[in-house]
């Protein structure tokens, strides 16, 4: 029975991507060893937040010669908003499929104000992407969960930006951290989440709508509080297309295999 379960086809996430961000330090000093190093870990699916130096194209060549993909390329509010064409191209030159970003330009703390203003520039930039035939998403970062009329900011902005345009990246940690259940907001919009990071919320640990944590907040996946198998069932139903490892930690390169290995343990 356990040769059963543990068969491909039957795990819940049987092929997980990562965050460059991971291994930020990596590839500050070594771009292709990097590369080498994450393939080595069985991983083929990269989603950049940074070039590292090297130009789009560059970086393609060499996730060329690895057989390596990048679905995912993450860029500043300001390259977003003042950059498009050029980030258009980048992604292209890539082979991303989707674009993301991670912050919203705030004085803390996030106001209906600046949650009104991300609307009409996420409307417009995202229509830009959409047109070139790619995706746009925003992965959440905590603050904007503070509470708003009947719902919170992030509620606001969901049912404000146009669906066809704007879709969403759910970071677990910086989900949970707030205080919101990823589950019930899988299930509560199931049509506007694209990507999601997969990290993991240390046990015990009171959270705020900082939108910052202490390193060390950010534990191995399956070892905090993130219930796994329920959020990977609940995505089940939803259009996320793309799963990506996130370990913001100094030891990355000795955790992520183990967080690999958790993940494939996961069965339906």
């Amino acid at each position: 029975m356990e040769t059963v379960q543990a068969q491909e086809g039957q795990q819940l996430l049987p092929d997980p991507g990562v965050v460059s961000y991971s291994f930020r330090n990596q590839f500050e000093e070594d771009v292709p060893g990097t590369l080498d190093l994450i393939k080595s870990m069985g991983l083929t699916n990269i989603e950049f937040s940074s070039l590292f130096g090297t130009t789009a194209e560059e970086l393609r060549g060499m996730l060329d010669e690895r057989g390596l993909i990048c679905t995912s390329y993450g860029v500043g509010y300001d390259a977003l908003v003042n950059d498009t064409e050029q980030v258009v191209e980048d992604a292209r030159t890539l082979g991303a499929k989707h674009v993301r970003i991670a912050w919203i330009p705030h004085e803390s703390p996030f106001s209906i104000e600046d949650a009104k203003k991300t609307v009409t520039d996420f409307n417009q930039a995202g229509k830009e992407l959409r047109e070139a035939g790619l995706y746009f998403s925003y992965h959440n970062h905590g603050y904007e969960f503070r509470p708003y009329e009947d719902g919170t900011l992030f509620d606001y902005i969901v049912e404000h930006t146009d669906p066809e345009y704007v879709s969403f990246e759910m970071d677990l940690l910086w989900t949970a951290h707030p205080g919101a259940d990823p589950v019930e907001l899988l299930q509560e919009y199931p049509d506007r989440f694209r990507l999601m990071h997969l990290k993991d919320l240390k046990k015990g640990v009171e959270g705020d709508y900082s939108g910052s944590a202490p390193e060390e907040y950010d534990v191995r996946l399956g070892t905090g509080q993130i219930d796994f198998p329920a959020v990977l069932r609940a995505a089940q139903d939803t259009n996320i297309e793309y799963y990506y490892i996130e370990d913001e930690s100094h030891e990355v390169v000795e955790r992520v295999p183990k967080s690999i290995e958790y993940l494939k343990s996961l069965t339906k």
